[in-house]
């Protein structure tokens, strides 16, 4: 939806709470006000995030993640 930031009297939210909730659910910020003084904001909860899996990534060659670098890739990491 990605409209302007809408500002509302607490009075008249009152009124419109469906509507403003489908609008804030849908992205837009949404103040509430209070004699005229923003009181408090109206916006979507972040999406959650996706727990971690252990073996996620299974069938990956890790079986040489822990060997030793070269020594020519040990001296450009080092900087000579």
């Amino acid at each position: 939806m990605n409209e302007a930031i809408l500002v509302i009297n607490v009075h008249d939210a009152k009124t419109q709470f469906s509507k403003l909730l489908e609008r804030a659910h849908a992205g837009q910020e949404i103040i509430l006000a209070k004699a005229g003084k923003p009181y408090a904001r109206m916006m979507p909860l972040a999406p959650e995030t996706p727990k971690r899996e252990r073996g996620r990534l299974k069938g990956i060659d890790d079986d040489h993640f822990f060997d030793s670098l070269p020594n020519s890739e040990l001296k450009a990491w080092e900087g000579r």
